[in-house]
Parts: C-alpha cells; sequence; structure tokens
C-alpha cells in the first residue's frame, strides 16, 4: 500500500479519497450560471443504451466525446463534459472547490476545507485493486467504524464473503468457501486472515465472546486485514500476469511447450 496523505484544502499531493492512491491533484474553481430558460437539473446516468448511443455518432470528434464523457461518467458519477472553448461566467462559487485526481481522474467536492463528495474515511482507504461492488462496503464500513464498530465488522465479514466468487467459489458459505481454498493451497496466514473477518464479524452480528460494541481499534484492524488479502489474492497475480506477458514471445512458447510435457 502506498503511504497515506490526508487530504487538504489546496495541498498539490495527497491521498485520494477515491482510489487511495498517493498522487498529484489538480484544483478547480466552480463557475456558476443560470440554467437556460424552461431548463432545469435533471440526473445525468451511464447505462447500455448510453454506450450505444454514443457508438452510433456519426460525427467522428463528437462520437469520441461522447464515447469518453459516459466511460468517465461510468466509473465516477461526479465528472465533466466540455471542449477546448472558452466559457464565461459572471458568478463564482466562494468557499467551494474540485480537485482532480491525477491517478484515476476523479473529482472530489470541496465546501470550506472539507470533502463532501465522495463520502467516506479518509485514515481508512480500500485498497486500489479492490472491486467496486466490494469496496462500497468497505467504505460504508468506515464510515461508520467508530459510532459502530459491531456494524463495520459486520459489513466486512460480508465483503470478503462477496469476494469469494472471485476466488473461484460459492460466496454462499464463507466458512465451506474458506476450506475449499485451503484444500486448493491458500497459505495459513490467508486463511487466518479470512477467518478473522469471518468470526469477528459474525461475533458482531450473533453475540459471542468478541464484545466490538465499544473497541473501534479492533475493528479498524479489520480494514488492513481485508486489504492485505485484496492485496495477495488480485493486485499480486495480477502485476505477475503482467510482467510474464511481457517476456519475449519465444520465451513464452517454451514456457508453454515445457509445462505441456511436464
Amino acid at each position: 500500500m502506498t503511504k497515506f496523505v490526508p487530504p487538504s484544502l489546496g495541498l498539490s499531493s495527497f491521498s485520494c479519497p477515491h482510489c487511495g492512491a498517493y498522487t498529484h491533484q489538480t484544483w478547480f474553481q466552480i463557475l456558476i450560471e443560470h440554467f437556460p430558460k424552461e431548463t432545469k437539473p435533471s440526473l445525468t446516468i451511464c447505462d447500455d443504451n448510453s454506450h450505444k448511443i454514443a457508438a452510433s455518432i456519426k460525427d467522428p470528434q463528437a462520437r469520441k466525446d461522447a464515447v469518453e464523457f459516459f466511460a468517465r461518467l461510468e466509473q465516477n458519477r461526479l465528472t465533466f463534459y466540455g471542449d477546448d472553448h472558452n466559457h464565461y461566467s459572471k458568478w463564482y462559487m466562494v468557499n467551494a472547490s474540485l480537485s482532480r485526481c491525477y491517478t484515476c481522474e476523479a473529482f472530489a467536492v470541496w465546501i470550506e476545507d472539507k470533502i463532501v463528495y465522495p463520502i467516506n474515511n479518509a485514515e481508512i482507504i480500500a485498497h486500489e485493486d479492490m472491486p467496486g461492488e466490494i469496496k462500497e462496503d468497505f467504505n460504508e464500513a468506515a464510515l461508520i467504524v467508530d459510532r459502530s464498530p459491531r456494524g463495520a465488522a459486520a459489513l466486512l465479514r460480508l465483503s470478503i464473503q462477496k469476494l469469494m466468487p472471485r476466488l473461484g467459489q460459492t460466496g454462499k458459505d464463507l466458512n465451506a468457501d474458506i476450506r475449499a481454498l485451503v484444500q486448493k493451497g491458500l497459505g495459513p496466514d490467508l486463511a487466518q486472515a479470512m477467518d478473522i473477518l469471518r468470526v469477528i464479524g459474525n461475533n458482531a452480528v450473533h453475540p459471542g465472546q468478541i464484545d466490538l460494541k465499544d473497541n473501534s481499534a479492533t475493528a479498524r484492524k479489520l480494514f488492513e486485514v481485508l486489504n492485505l488479502i485484496v492485496e495477495r489474492l488480485i493486485s499480486t497475480p495480477k502485476k505477475v500476469q503482467a510482467l510474464f506477458e511481457g517476456l519475449p514471445s519465444n520465451a513464452l512458447a517454451q514456457i508453454k511447450d515445457r509445462d505441456n510435457n511436464s
């Protein structure tokens, strides 16, 4: 995991509240103007139809702009749409600004000196390779960990269960899934990490020997455990695979022949 630098108003680099990367931030002021007459705010969403419409645009530049816009919108609900032309506005927002992450290109919204979007715990950041649906539970748990350590632990137990299908398991019975992974060669340290989340998460929901009611310190450790599991089982294999695929083609062919003949 990269080092953590808390987000701070005007700082040129800090840990992104979206992806967690410690990277450069670009700052934007917010210009405001009236909607055109008879025009009201509306919600802009991205779905399969949006991509089809964008891809069907005949003008090459307009099609490229639309495709890129919906790709950004799908990744981050708060994004931008514009071109290289100048826009003018008589009004400027005061004590409201935007920062944009160089790594993931997502925006953060600031009111005064606080981030109001995304809403998360800036001290607890999900691993950058954590799947999106699991990251949502992770961030929700981070928001409540000090107010409800038991609720946070339960969400993190749910997160590890949701991770199981990505590891080739059913995701229906966490204990059985861990056992199956151990039988397939999962290291004892990772099995123990999963059992930590399983047991403490279970005790958070069902009365047991572990009482997290006023123990946010223990609950906070669980975030580190989940990030460790993601690093070892998702991030590391991905990095190794990328390096492997970068080997010369003749070396890859020799390795394939070796494995086929073994």
